[in-house]
């Protein structure tokens, strides 16, 4: 059996070997990937979207989250856990981020991610410190969304791709042992892998990162307006809408269940 794999194991794979991250958020998703060996799993507030119909991760609560972390952390994955700090809970202060990171800590999480880079250098170290570990988030930061019209691609002026490398190197500074790099240009996305000595994952930034994550839902074609920069590597929505079709087809015409599917008790 392979090592549990720890924060440690992601800082030594940068420049030796990719990265695989997914998310996943619950019991069963958790038990499924982590069986192809993939080194990450992150609990998202991108639940609130694939998994509650919200239109944004805004909505999402510590609540949510922790019960999703919990569910996936019975998994006892393999795959690194991490805990995604959803909106509020780390900017309204320092002690307010420490807490809500140790809840996710207590929950099952290995470690946290939290959008951001130079504005939160200090709240990061105070998690550190803590001895909680972080995973940053540069690039399009979603919760923020609403700041620059939208789900925009980033990296794409000169001052962003400054902005971006800043705060790349503002995260390595306060201790992060990683960092999500979401919608940039690849070059810029490249530019800052090549800057930081803590590895960069990539989510349609490009091929240059140390390694890739995909939302579990995108690359099983559950999802109905993917994102542009997702692969699809399954239709699992025509194969349930089938098999639940099929099943509904078989009741209306009595076919289900057969004899094998019940029982009769033979009374004497």
């Amino acid at each position: 059996m392979r090592a549990k794999v720890n924060v440690k194991t992601i800082m030594k794979m940068k420049n030796r070997e990719k990265i695989a991250a997914v998310t996943a958020y619950d019991y069963v998703s958790a038990k499924l990937v982590d069986l192809t060996g993939v080194d990450i799993i992150l609990v998202g507030d991108s639940v609130g979207m694939v998994a509650h119909g919200f239109n944004t991760t805004l909505p999402v609560d510590m609540n949510i989250m922790l019960l999703h972390l919990s569910s996936v952390a019975r998994a006892q994955p393999r795959a690194l856990v991490v805990g995604d700090m959803p909106f509020l809970s780390y900017e309204t202060s320092i002690e307010e981020a420490v807490r809500n990171a140790g809840l996710m800590m207590k929950t099952g999480a290995d470690a946290v991610k939290l959008e951001g880079g130079l504005e939160y250098e200090e709240t990061v170290k105070a998690l550190v410190k803590a001895g909680i570990p972080v995973m940053g988030h540069i690039g399009l930061n979603p919760q923020r969304a609403l700041l620059i019209g939208g789900y925009r691609k980033r990296g794409v002026t000169e001052k962003e791709r400054e902005k971006i490398l800043e705060d790349a190197k503002a995260l390595e500074r306060a201790g992060v042992f990683s960092i999500v790099i979401e919608y940039t240009s690849a070059d810029v996305a490249k530019e800052v892998t090549q800057e930081v000595g803590v590895p960069t994952i990539c989510i349609g930034s490009g091929p240059w990162c140390d390694g890739q994550i995909l939302v579990f839902h995108d690359l099983l074609g559950l999802t109905e307006s993917p994102p542009p920069f997702s692969k699809q590597y399954a239709n699992l929505r025509e194969i349930i809408i089938n098999a639940v079709k099929s099943y509904v087809d078989e009741v209306k015409s009595g076919k289900f269940p057969e004899e094998k599917h019940y029982f009769i008790e033979k009374k004497d």
